[in-house]
This record gives C-alpha cells, sequence and structure tokens, in this order.
C-alpha cells in the first residue's frame, strides 16, 4: 500500500478529520541520461563555485535573494524554516464553494485524501458525502514540505480529493501577456457554423479514449535503435486557414462531423445483441 506523503487533520467548525495525502497521478515517460555525443561517457552536474572553480558541499549553500546590481540578501535555510508558516498538520477549511464556481486555470496538482484512522472513517465519509450532495468544494491552505499551498478538497465517487491551487497572483493576465486578442465574433453566419461544428463534434468525456501517442513513439525509436535500424516520422504540419476560406472550410467540416456521427449512430445499432443465457427448470424431472 502507498504511503503518505503527508499527514493531518481536515477541520471545520468544530470537526477534525485525521487524513493522510497521496498522490493521484503519475506520468509516464522515458527516463534519458546525458552524455557527449559519439562517447560513452556520462554528463554529471556539479554545484561550483563559479569563482574558484571548486565543487561546493550542499551543507555549505545558503540561498539569496537577487536585489539586482550584483547585491544579494543571504537566507540560512533554518531562517526560512523558522518562519514557515502553521507548523501544524491541519487543513482547516475556511470556507465551502460551488465547485464549478472555480476556473480550472486555479489547479495544480491532485492528491487522494484517505482516511488516517479506522475509527473515524465515518467522519471521512459524512464530509465526502456532504460534498457530493451540495457540489461544494471546500477551501483550505495547509503546509507541506516547507511551502503553504491553498487547496480545493471535493468528493469523487469514494475518496476525497485535494487539489493544490494557484492564489490568485499567480495567474498571469492574458491581456498583459499576449501582444493582442481579437475582439468578441458578432452573431452572424460564421459563428453559427462554428457552433454547429461544435455541436456536431460533441461527445461523452471519455478519458481512456485517450493515450500518450508521444511516449508509445518514444519507446518504439529506442526499440528500432537498439536493434541497430532507423525510424523516421514524417507528418506535415497543418497551414492557418485563411479569412476567405474560413466559411467553406467550415461548412465542409461540419458536413464530415455530422457523417462521422450518423455512422457512428448506425454501427452501434447494428450490433448484434448478446442473448441471454437460457433458463434452467429449479425442478428435475421424476424419472
Amino acid at each position: 500500500m502507498a504511503r503518505s506523503i503527508w499527514s493531518g487533520y481536515i477541520t471545520f467548525g468544530l470537526v477534525s478529520v485525521p487524513v493522510g495525502l497521496y498522490s493521484a497521478t503519475e506520468e509516464h515517460e522515458l527516463d534519458f541520461h546525458q552524455f557527449q555525443r559519439g562517447t560513452s561517457d556520462r554528463i554529471r552536474y556539479k554545484r561550483v563555485n563559479e569563482r574558484t572553480g571548486r565543487e561546493v558541499a550542499f551543507d555549505k549553500i545558503v540561498k539569496g535573494h537577487d536585489l539586482g546590481n550584483g547585491k544579494y540578501v543571504v537566507v540560512e535555510p533554518a531562517e526560512l524554516d523558522d518562519i514557515a508558516p502553521g507548523k501544524s498538520r491541519s487543513l482547516e477549511i475556511d470556507t465551502f464553494v460551488d465547485l464549478d464556481e472555480i476556473d480550472p486555470i486555479h489547479f495544480q496538482k491532485s492528491y487522494y485524501l484517505g482516511p488516517k484512522e479506522g475509527d473515524n472513517a465515518s467522519s471521512y465519509g459524512l464530509l465526502r458525502d456532504a460534498l457530493a450532495k451540495t457540489n461544494r468544494a471546500g477551501i483550505a491552505k495547509f503546509v507541506m514540505r516547507g511551502k503553504e499551498y491553498l487547496a480545493a478538497i471535493r468528493a469523487q465517487d469514494k475518496v476525497l480529493v485535494l487539489e493544490t491551487m494557484y492564489f490568485a497572483d499567480e495567474i498571469r493576465d492574458p491581456v498583459a501577456e499576449l501582444e493582442s486578442l481579437p475582439a468578441r465574433s458578432r452573431a452572424g453566419k460564421q459563428l453559427t457554423m462554428a457552433a454547429d461544428l461544435v455541436e456536431a463534434m460533441s461527445g461523452e468525456w471519455k478519458p481512456s479514449a485517450y493515450k500518450d501517442t508521444y511516449t508509445d513513439r518514444v519507446k518504439k525509436l529506442v526499440e528500432t535503435k537498439r536493434k541497430g535500424k532507423e525510424v523516421v516520422y514524417s507528418e506535415e504540419e497543418p497551414e492557418a486557414t485563411t479569412p476567405t476560406d474560413l466559411v467553406s472550410a467550415l461548412r465542409a467540416s461540419v458536413e464530415a462531423a455530422r457523417k462521422s456521427r450518423a455512422s457512428r449512430t448506425t454501427k452501434k445499432k447494428a450490433a448484434p445483441r448478446k442473448k441471454a443465457p437460457a433458463k434452467t427448470s429449479a425442478k428435475k424431472k421424476a424419472s
């Protein structure tokens, strides 16, 4: 069984629920080491004093905040530990909000919250079921590994999920970041056709239908090169649709999407149904 990476208490009102925090996701990717081209020599990174060129032990390193003009404020690790916010093991819910009101841009990483003590599993289940019934998320702050996090606690089937979140001032203003953004589309033929295309391409959200094809290609590349062969992928990049071609492109896309949906619907209807097993009599005939 997985070990919790943090443990503490969810508190709301006068209720405290002991919980453990567990990773909810994992990334699947191939690990690569670095080598000097043409050799089998590994590339290693060292902490080096840029003035002397000598390697520095980890316990001899301090942090410094750049003030500009070559000036720094040096901070010791112990000083950072001393001012760490809320060293208590508490996930104190400040308020409950409608889950649908949270813009997904605030979500950072997902974790499972599991009941830590069997005797208190009922209080865990009560909070989970209340959140599910009201479609609410509990907003809380907590400290993990020397950093304070904003978090949303929500219900998902049988488990409580904690989403670490970005603080409001960590989210960049798109208007300030991007050079130009187009004005809102006016209600017209193009907008109507674009909406029709969205509807024609709409379907159910099925996470299992999506696979990491890039990682599969990397694995294939590694295996092919291991065999001494070479693999080449060639894909043409799409060209931007010009304004003059937009209407015709939308019209053709809508027609193609509708045909594709109709084809899928026909196949579903034509699929043979499995016959139910024949019922057998519970009583045996007398011989």
